[in-house]
């Protein structure tokens, strides 16, 4: 079977080199039983790469068992991967066959690999050696004959590194390793693939998909695509049955892309002109490496703009909602001359008159407002100026103490999604 028609036949779209270079490395190892592991990020196919695989393998007349590690709990992953005896634990009214054993004599496709708690890690690592496992509430070893695809969007070397991942499991799985590059990485294959979904919901939906402006073709490429393959086919999916029969510019199309770059302007960077023809070839060479590292850092400004922008917005909402109802002398004395209200972007504070403002004056609290003004100025009178991410995690330490933990209420007061707030808890471990 030659290239095209495998990808087409398994629907692993593109003919980039990147693609190209994923798709042979596929195609080679498909058939053996050797162990691999597909690393990327969501969204860039690394189930239907797994499928592809199995169907290809001498196994694929028996079951490929899809097992996403990270949707199930830590207290039953045990039970579900190798299965359980009756009595085993509370509620464990018969005994259960396990994904391991549901896949004997095919391939088990674990996705989402590094999610795994520890523990659970050493009877993987078990089962990958010789087959063999125990059910959870049983001595009696068990046996299996699986082919084993593993998944994952993280680093597996830097948990290892970082104690999270064990190191003879990591390499038990790097037999094979296939990356599977971004979209964006590969933007010359987004406008293919996009018009091929676009005829397949066409078909589906029996809609007219008129094409789309020169504008509307550019933003596409230049677009960021977070979500990747899985991303595009929404847009296009939603393209075809909400602009039916419409002519697609770049006005439309924006109302579909959901990430920040959502007008293209993040990835539209400047870019460093080709040095004379005549110049050496080393002399290229090493141009060609500065313009990439000049890429590398207007992205990283832009992306860091983009950051301090957030948390601007952040601390100038923090701000007004906790001295919009008071006055001015409310602010530590060693702040008070250095705001500029004016200086806050999208917030314009009359303290003289809060009935324009929709603010009413509410009765003082001493002891809360006090803290507030002391931790605001222990913040501020810091000596050295607070990073972005201390800054974060300052205010919303701040709005969560204000609010008794109620995270709505902060979200509100921050200006963020409940779900932006949930993330950010997440990211710097706040309960």
């Amino acid at each position: 079977m030659d290239r095209e028609v495998f990808q087409e036949q398994y629907g692993l779209l593109g003919t980039s080199d990147a693609m190209r270079q994923v798709i042979d490395k596929i195609m080679q190892v498909a058939k053996t039983d050797i162990t691999v592991t597909l690393q990327g990020e969501s969204g860039v196919g690394k189930d239907v790469t797994a499928r592809a695989i199995h169907a290809m393998s001498e196994r694929s007349r028996n079951n490929l068992v899809i097992v996403n590690c990270g949707a199930i709990p830590e207290g039953i992953i045990e039970s579900e991967l190798f299965g359980h005896e009756k009595g085993a634990f509370t509620g464990a009214e018969t005994s259960r066959e396990g994904y391991f054993e549901k896949a004997n004599g095919g391939t088990i496709f674990l996705d989402e690999i590094g999610d795994t708690p520890k523990n659970v890690q050493v009877k993987l690592l078990r089962v990958l050696e010789n087959g063999e496992f125990f059910r959870v509430g049983s001595s009696k070893v068990e046996t299996t004959d699986v082919r084993v695809i593993a998944a994952t969007h993280q680093d597996l070397w830097k948990m290892v590194k970082d104690g999270t991942f064990r190191e003879d499991l990591y390499y038990r799985l790097d037999t094979v390793q296939i990356k599977l590059p971004p979209l964006r990485d590969r933007s010359e294959d987004i406008i293919p693939i996009f018009k091929k979904f676009v005829e397949e919901y066409s078909s589906r939906y029996d809609s007219v998909f008129k094409g789309f402006s020169d504008e509307a073709r550019e933003l596409l490429i230049s677009y960021r695509w977070p979500g990747n393959i899985r991303e595009l086919r929404n847009v296009a999916e939603q393209l075809v049955v909400l602009e039916k029969s419409q002519f697609i510019d770049k006005k439309k199309l924006q109302k579909y892309l959901k990430g920040r770059q959502h007008e293209g302007s993040a990835d539209n960077l400047p870019m460093v002109a080709d040095r004379a023809k005549d110049q050496q070839d080393s002399y290229e060479s090493n141009s060609e490496f500065d313009r990439k590292d000049r890429e590398l850092i207007y992205r990283a400004l832009v992306e860091l703009r983009n950051d301090i922008a957030d948390v601007k917005k952040m601390f100038a909402n923090f701000l007004y909602s906790t001295f919009s109802a008071k006055n001015l002398k409310a602010l530590p004395a060693s702040v008070r001359d250095e705001v500029d209200k004016t200086e806050v972007p999208g917030v314009n504070v009359n303290l003289g008159d809060h009935a324009s403002l929709g603010v009413q004056s509410m009765p003082d609290e001493p002891d809360a407002e006090e803290s507030e003004e002391s931790d605001l100025s222990d913040f501020l009178q810091n000596k050295e100026i607070p990073s972005i991410e201390e800054a974060e995690k300052f205010l919303i330490q701040q709005a969560l103490k204000r609010f008794d933990g109620n995270r709505r209420k902060a979200s509100e007061t921050l200006g963020v999604s409940e779900r932006t707030l949930y993330r950010k808890l997440d990211q710097y471990g706040l309960e």
